[in-house]
């Protein structure tokens, strides 16, 4: 899923009129994600890299377009909840409130007025790769507000509330012990 196919073609409806000082300095916080992998320029990027450099673009972009402008080095774990919650008007995933008829009915009899919101897994997985878009482009891993802990309790809460909105349980698939491969290759040898 492409989170960012509408919204990449179309600029962030943001108030755009920040001072040029403000995005110049944002613009050199934020470089692009192929000037520092050089090393990766011979080969075609794969899927996921394609896509995690055109989510650090609109996060870029959205960082430039904030009121006030932000740089790199100030954005926190609370700007990233801001940036997510920007997100949910582009979702694609019927939500229902607690209000609702249908609330915790994973198939609806019909429609209702509840707010189409992100898809946890597509939240979880935009994480995981400006996590990592922003290590690769110069930044701390200590200092990552991508891996702050507002972010993955937020996550969380997401999780479990889409979970009881929608009828759908998210648990945590069990690791299945392993068969023992040595005895039954010593039955078979005998």
């Amino acid at each position: 899923m492409d989170l960012f196919s509408e919204s990449s073609s179309n600029p962030i409806p943001y108030d755009t009129t920040n001072t040029a000082a403000a995005a110049a300095a944002v613009v050199t916080a934020c470089p692009s994600p192929s000037s520092s992998s050089s090393a990766t320029a011979t080969a075609t990027p794969s899927r996921y890299e394609n896509q995690k450099r055109r989510d650090w673009n609109t996060f870029c972009q959205y960082l430039r377009n904030h009121r006030p402008p932000l740089s790199l080095p100030m954005c926190s774990g609370a700007h990233v909840l801001e940036f997510l919650r920007y997100l949910d008007q582009f979702g694609k995933t019927k939500v229902h409130n607690q209000t609702c008829p249908f609330f915790g009915l994973p198939n609806p009899p019909a429609p209702c007025p509840c707010p189409l919101r992100q898809a946890w897994g597509s939240l979880d997985a935009l994480i995981g790769r400006l996590r990592a878009a922003y290590e690769e482009n110069g930044g701390r891993p200590e200092s990552n507000p991508f891996g702050a802990r507002a972010v993955r309790l937020y996550l969380r809460e997401v999780r479990d509330f889409q979970a009881k909105a929608r009828g759908v349980s998210y648990e945590k698939k069990r690791k299945r012990p392993k068969q023992k491969i040595a005895n039954s290759n010593q039955d078979g040898a005998t």
